[in-house]
């Protein structure tokens, strides 16, 4: 009778020591993607959100706080050291290749917008080229800053941080930023096809300026084309409130997302809670934040 009870507690061990080892290998990831307008060392005319002060930059630190995502695609941020104001010390933060010397031909000689990440400084990354979504070798945006997250003993994730061009954000219309936005989308396409191609996972994270969730949309169709990419926040909904232009002492609600999260197949099936992280009304009208929520998501790797 002892050795029947004692072989059914070593198989009872044994399951639980199985059961907690798979737990051990499945974790829950937060990725965000989120648009800072303009985040600059200098005010620059154009934009009054760019003249911020130290508690505009410490309410920003707040949110980046609250999102507590592993991953943060981000966009118009001029500096590693802006974005460390932001995102704090926990994290590495990989700016846009635009941003180094050989590129200075692509760069402004005022401001300059640059896409990237932050990610948490646990998880193991690495930074290859980035993928250039213009033919125009003189382009002075459109670089997708590509990263390669490769955690201990989970499969690789190759992730890109995008800006497409304003413009054509509803019907693809023969205009140059239409056109300018469909040349992005197939080399994105190309990208992701290359990707499943080898078996990768990965994420494209950034603002589209467009609204990807609308029904039959010109511009999802030619990015996912042929592919099995999904389309996280297909249905999020759109409940940003951020300051007026026309009257910045009103709020302004946006009616559809531009800022999106695309996924491969894998990675889609597991994700959850897609949505907006928002700003309370009086911290919109009483610091310069965005113009743009971030936006995250959950998944299983």
């Amino acid at each position: 009778m002892r050795n029947v009870n004692l072989r059914l507690c070593i198989a009872a061990f044994c399951l639980l020591s199985s059961v907690c080892s798979q737990a051990a290998q499945i974790a829950q990831y937060r990725v965000a993607t989120w648009n800072i307008e303009w985040l600059t060392e200098q005010p620059i005319p154009k934009s009054s959100t760019s003249a911020r002060h130290n508690d505009d930059l410490e309410r920003l630190a707040f949110y980046a706080k609250q999102l507590d995502a592993d991953v943060v695609a981000f966009q118009e941020v001029e500096s590693v050291a802006l974005a460390k104001r932001v995102f704090g010390d926990k994290y590495q933060i990989i700016l846009s290749d635009r941003a180094k010397p050989q590129f200075r031909f692509n760069q402004f000689d005022d401001a300059n917008q640059y896409t990237g990440f932050a990610i948490k400084s646990t998880i193991s990354t690495n930074d290859p080229a980035d993928i250039k979504l213009e033919q125009d070798k003189n382009s002075r945006l459109r670089f997708a800053t590509y990263i390669v997250l490769e955690p201990e003993n989970k499969p690789a994730i190759h992730a890109l941080s995008i800006h497409l061009k304003a413009g054509c954000s509803g019907a693809y219309r023969q205009k140059r930023s239409c056109l300018k936005v469909l040349e992005q989308a197939k080399h994105l396409n190309a990208w992701i096809l290359q990707q499943e191609a080898a078996g990768h996972q990965y994420l494209i994270m950034g603002d589209f300026n467009h609204n990807l969730a609308y029904a039959g949309d010109w511009l999802w169709r030619a990015m996912s084309a042929n592919s099995q990419a999904q389309l996280l926040t297909q249905t999020a909904p759109a409940k940003c409130k951020v300051r007026s232009n026309k009257k910045p002492n009103q709020l302004h609600q946006f009616r559809s997302l531009i800022d999106h999260i695309v996924a491969s197949k894998q990675l889609a099936t597991t994700a959850q809670n897609t949505e907006q992280l928002l700003y309370t009304s009086q911290d919109v009208l009483t610091y310069k934040l965005s113009d743009h929520c971030p936006v995250r998501s959950e998944f299983q790797w």
